[in-house]
């Protein structure tokens, strides 16, 4: 956790396609890596798409070009690390845009924060999260509850990087059955994807898991809510 305050936009956004999504987030690194906005949290839900991070694996894409049309789901080779994951309606998608500076810089320490984001969350509904020391992600038991991928961009203007993607929190229930059927999610074949109500019984709207998520993430770390909109 830091210890240095910084000041957050955080936006919510109800439904944005992922393309539009995918440049907001490079117009935001740009501007925040020129000093011109502030660090940024992006909470929003995607239609119906497929990503596919570096390690583009085709094989982990079960669908065929005409099931998917048939579907309506999108398909993006997008600049994250990472395998194939689903974004889709009833998941929390988080863009932290943050500026990490060189000094002292542990990347690998950044997506353990995020995973500890979503871990302390599940705790206050006394769900035990936790992690698999191969996978990134947050797991409830031996099912995925919460995938991450993330771009560290080198900053242009200064020493360090300026995150991008993040993560895709399972909110919905039956979310399993809406779209990761067509993939293996993230190349796992030994373990099922998960969802928040599907696990607790209790059925938020991503809305209220968006603001209930948003203290969590200024306390892991170290923000403070400059304008808010949305939430």
């Amino acid at each position: 956790m830091t210890t240095n305050i910084r000041a957050i936009d955080v936006h919510y956004t109800p439904m944005i396609g992922y393309a539009e999504a995918w440049e907001l987030q490079k117009a935001y690194v740009k501007g925040i890596d020129k000093e011109e906005r502030r660090e940024s949290l992006l909470l929003l839900q995607h239609p119906p798409t497929y990503t596919v991070g570096s390690q583009k694996h085709p094989e982990h894409l079960l669908y065929s070009e005409e099931e998917l049309a048939e579907r309506g789901i999108g398909v993006f080779q997008i600049d994250r690390g990472g395998d194939i994951t689903y974004h889709g309606p009833g998941q929390l998608v988080g863009y932290p845009l943050l500026y990490l500076d060189s000094m002292n810089l542990d990347l690998h320490q950044y997506l353990r924060d995020l995973e500890q984001v979503i871990i302390d969350w599940l705790d206050s509904y006394g769900i035990k999260g936790g992690r698999k020391p191969e996978y990134t992600g947050v797991w409830v038991g031996n099912m995925k509850i919460a995938a991450i991928g993330v771009k560290f961009n080198k900053a242009r203007t200064r020493r360090g990087f300026i995150t991008s993607h993040g993560f895709a929190l399972n909110v919905k229930a039956g979310i399993a059955q809406d779209g990761f059927r067509g993939i293996i999610p993230c190349g796992i074949q030994e373990y099922a994807v998960t969802s928040f109500a599907d696990v607790t019984g209790i059925h938020l709207t991503v809305e209220q898991a968006a603001a209930e998520l948003l203290p969590y993430f200024c306390r892991q770390f170290g923000c403070a809510v400059e304008h808010r909109e949305g939430l």
